[in-house]
């Protein structure tokens, strides 16, 4: 965060749940064995009768939201006053609050109220730091080599679309920030191997049907990344068959936050950046079965990728004049484990309806990504670009 950017009455806030772990790497780290805090028998014996977390503990939480959220990068934590009001214990859900009450322009200094409530809202920790904000500019020469080294954020990058993806974006020489929501082993082991084309790739989790996990995404990948060229939703959820009699509205919402909540939140974040760079592609998975007859029961899913389809060739327009561009991937069925529980007999029939008389592969519907996100797409933007072997051609 550029110091020009702060002002007065600017909030950040992070969250952390105090467990036996901390206090013992606390114990490892400093040497602090204070019976207080860690044995029960001898806090029984006090007026606190439960062991007391270390106060610097909790405290230390203060220099995570200066160095990470306010202002983050760049930042030197040079004075701290501090009181500590109430007890911290294992299993306490404190929150940090940090906000800007006094800037000193002269000396890039701002001074934080920054306070830490318990999961009840009291206050257990009150206190005021100054903060020198180290500027950090990125020299031209570097700026234009990010642009060359392209960057790509992949949300559900450990799902069969999304990890095909990365493979594909990282052997062209894409630094990647891989989201997932569930499966962190499977996305580390994708980390790993796409390490090997010698590319960067960090790893991020978040729920994207909440704005404040999203906020926090794009703010951690900024900090990864100067440059971002590419946002590639390939997010998705388990899809089961619902007949309409059966079926809620909870089952359609679901669907459509998934599909439309999360583009709308991950677009609004990271506009400014594309528009700052001059340079933005915006890739997002639909369905076919948006353009052919909608098998049954899947009345929640269709209707969420048809919304998707109009939101999707709505925002290309929008954004087209700011060089960003903003496409759909119409897969067929695409042999990945969400078509798992398909019957085998299904999978056939299709693949022999299909023209190409196959499934798509993962690594079918990458290829077509790779290519939306290259300097060679520029002219395609509103477009869906459909994989399915010639099953539906329009």
């Amino acid at each position: 965060m550029n110091f020009s950017e702060i002002h007065i009455g600017q909030k950040a806030e992070i969250q952390h749940t105090i467990t036996q772990k901390d206090i013992e790497k606390f114990v490892d780290l400093t040497g602090d064995d204070n019976r207080l805090h860690v044995d029960n028998e001898f806090a029984k014996n006090t007026s606190f009768k439960k062991p007391v977390a270390h106060g610097m503990l909790g405290a230390s939480f203060i220099s995570t939201i200066i160095g990470t959220k306010l202002p983050g990068d760049g930042a030197l934590w040079f004075s701290q006053n501090i009181e500590f009001l109430l007890p911290v214990r294992i299993g306490d859900i404190i929150t940090v609050e940090a906000e800007v009450i006094k800037i000193l322009k002269r000396q890039n200094i701002i001074e934080l109220r920054t306070d830490v409530f318990n999961q009840h809202r009291q206050k257990v920790i009150a206190g005021t730091a100054k903060v020198k904000i180290v500027e950090h500019k990125i020299p031209e020469k570097e700026v234009e080599k990010q642009r060359k080294q392209k960057t790509a954020l992949i949300i559900g990058a450990s799902g069969g679309i999304g990890s095909a993806t990365a493979k594909k974006l990282a052997q062209k020489g894409y630094n990647l920030a891989l989201h997932y929501f569930s499966n962190k082993s499977k996305v580390d082991e994708i980390k790993k191997e796409v390490e090997k084309n010698g590319v960067r790739a960090f790893v991020f989790h978040a729920d994207i049907t909440k704005l404040e996990n999203v906020i926090e995404l794009i703010e951690n990948v900024n900090r990864a990344f100067d440059y971002l060229s590419a946002l590639i939703i390939a997010a998705t959820s388990a899809v089961p068959n619902i007949i309409f009699d059966k079926l809620e509205w909870e089952d359609i919402q679901n669907h459509i936050d998934i599909n439309i909540k999360s583009a709308f939140y991950l677009a609004k974040g990271l506009k400014e950046k594309f528009i700052k760079q001059e340079f933005g592609r915006i890739v997002i998975l639909t369905s076919q079965y948006t353009e052919s007859t909608p098998p049954d029961n899947m009345l929640h899913y269709v209707t969420a990728k048809s919304a998707l389809n109009g939101f999707a060739k709505s925002l290309a327009t929008e954004l087209a004049s700011k060089k960003i561009t903003v496409n759909l991937v119409s897969p067929s069925m695409t042999d990945t484990e969400l078509i798992a529980d398909v019957p085998e007999k299904n999978k056939l029939i299709l693949a022999a309806q299909t023209p190409l008389k196959r499934l798509a592969t993962p690594e079918d519907v990458a290829d077509t990504i790779a290519f939306l996100v290259s300097d060679e797409a520029g002219f395609l933007t509103g477009q869906t670009i459909r994989v399915n072997g010639g099953i539906n051609m329009l």
